[in-house]
């Protein structure tokens, strides 16, 4: 007595179809499961039996055999438990097997047959979908998670007696879609952090709405309470909306991980992550024994946020690389291989010392110079040349402080500039699968997009000879131009673009350490540095 039912396990955030075959024999009462299945999955068994006994079903006492193919991929987790007790009822005759053949089936079984919430409920939905099944039969609390895969039948179990008076024709249950389906615990949202709370650096507020306007990576150096933290939590708030694809493609992660809440089928706010300095590189880009997701697949679509930048080991800053460059991490094991998106943009923040005052006007340095140096040297060079906009914070003012008359501008203000400017890029990019904003322009398109005015080409070229910039910086500055020229509404980039986008590239490695952007007398460092970088002068139109 053999009978099949179909689920799915995980690999990264996709689901592979698992045929779970159980097998019914002759011989001492055992029940066995095979197929690569870890700690969960060989206990699931004793769940199966007690649930199918507790709800009144009368198992023969034979030999039961549980397969789980392909027998090559792991099998995690509670998932299997619903699929393997309807097995054990089709081949023990107790129900017809035609019905489990046009769905894929999910869920962890209790020990009274009610049956729990699983993860990775998305990726099974789209596993259904893409193998030609009519739908799938879930738990009732992930049913609106799988609803948000169209084509696709949705069944609601709450019971092991529901799933099989539906399969046996007893009590159908009707299908489960978003209008139909209970309505969601209300749950308090939570405000987002406004600019207007940050007094002040209208200057960092300008780059911010620029990085976020093209989706750029940007880095802040400056003294303690300048503002960088503050700045960097309020980004979340004035990035566009998510389209319902990258929706999606964020939803299908946290579905992996199990981060998604009750009342919570979709991610509709883009995430915003910001992982302690103490962090492993596996914690950072994914991997462990089970290769999760890793914060930096956590943040897709969202900011990833990293805080004292320096005090991250160097070995965990250096993986991010060629992920900031490919937007997707791969991980490798010995049995498999698995791709994460993580298309994120990266904000950091750091000191410009140990101590935090080193060129800060009514400050003294404490930190001796290899000091400076050491710190500054866990930021390679290369992850810097991926950095766009890098810039020296300034301390606030005591006027910006106590004024309480002039207001700032607010989200919304900076919002409806970045949705337009987004707007523009959308249509721009509209027959090019993959990217959605300027920092996402492969080479290929730069040109295309990226043409600068004769004055605008004038100033890049100098500041590259001026600056010793390499190509990628070159490249980056063109896309950081197009951005500042989609907000703004001009066609091509115009010298103002190019000359704000050159500016917006304070910190470059050349003259990490020598440049004295916040003002006031040299402190006795200076006797380190070469000769500081000139403030940028526009020459005059007739220059050569």
């Amino acid at each position: 007595m053999l009978a099949r039912v179909r689920s799915g396990a995980l690999m990264g955030i996709d689901a592979v179809v698992v045929e779970c075959e159980v097998d019914m024999a002759l011989g001492l009462p055992y029940f066995n499961v095979v197929g690569l299945p870890e700690g969960a999955v060989r206990e699931s068994k004793v769940r199966v039996v007690s649930a199918l006994k507790n709800c009144g079903f009368e198992l023969p006492s034979k030999r039961i055999t549980v397969n789980l193919a392909p027998a090559d991929i792991r099998k995690e987790g509670a998932a299997f438990e619903l699929p393997i007790a309807l097995g054990v009822l089709a081949a023990a005759k107790l129900m017809e097997e035609e019905p489990l053949s046009h769905y894929l089936f999910g869920g962890e079984l209790s020990l009274d047959g009610w049956v729990k919430p699983i993860k990775g409920v998305l990726p099974l939905a789209v596993a259904a979908r893409d193998g030609g099944y009519r739908g799938v039969m879930v738990p009732t609390a992930n049913a609106a998670e799988a609803a948000l895969v169209e084509g696709l039948q949705v069944f609601a179990v709450s019971h092991l007696r529901e799933a099989v008076e539906h399969l046996t024709g007893e009590k159908p249950l009707p299908a489960f879609t978003r209008e139909n389906g209970a309505p969601a615990p209300s749950r308090a949202r939570q405000m987002p952090l406004d600019m207007s709370d940050v007094r002040g650096q209208a200057d960092l507020k300008t780059a911010l709405e620029l990085a976020a306007a093209g989706g750029h990576n940007v880095l802040l150096c400056g003294p303690p309470g300048s503002g960088k933290t503050m700045l960097a939590r309020r980004l979340p708030g004035i990035l566009p909306t998510m389209t319902f694809e990258e929706a999606l493609e964020v939803t299908k992660i946290y579905s992996v991980l199990g981060l998604l809440g009750e009342d919570q089928a979709l991610m509709r706010e883009r995430p915003f992550r910001a992982p302690h300095h103490t962090i492993s590189d596996a914690g950072l880009v994914g991997g462990g024994p089970a290769t999760r997701p890793g914060e930096l697949s956590l943040a897709h679509h969202g900011v990833l946020f990293l805080d004292e930048l320096p005090e991250f080991r160097k070995n965990v800053l250096e993986v991010l690389r060629q992920p900031m460059e490919e937007g997707s991490i791969h991980l490798a094991r010995a049995t498999h291989h698995v791709t994460y998106p993580c298309r994120v943009m990266l904000v950091a923040a750091m000191n410009p010392c140990p101590c935090g005052y080193f060129n800060v006007p009514g400050h003294h340095c404490q930190c001796k110079e290899y000091r400076i140096l050491d710190y500054h040297s866990r930021v390679s060079g290369p992850l810097l040349d991926r950095i766009d906009i890098t810039l020296q914070t300034r301390p606030v003012e005591y006027h910006h402080i106590s004024r309480n008359g002039e207001a700032e501008p607010t989200n919304s203000h900076y919002r409806e500039r970045v949705e337009a400017a987004r707007e523009r890029q959308r249509f721009r990019f509209r027959d090019e699968p993959g990217v959605h904003c300027n920092a996402q322009m492969p080479v290929r398109l730069l040109y295309r997009y990226c043409k600068p005015s004769p004055l605008a080409e004038k100033r890049l070229a100098k500041a590259v000879l001026q600056y010793g910039l390499s190509a990628r910086a070159h490249d980056r500055i063109l896309k950081l131009a197009r951005s500042r020229a989609d907000l703004e509404g001009h066609e091509r980039i115009e010298e103002v673009d190019m000359n704000l986008a050159i500016d917006c590239r304070q910190i470059d490695r050349r003259n990490w350490l020598h440049t004295n952007t916040l003002g006031g007398p040299p402190s006795r460092q200076d006797a380190l540095s070469r000769p500081q970088r000139p403030a940028w002068n526009p020459p005059p139109p007739d220059e050569p």
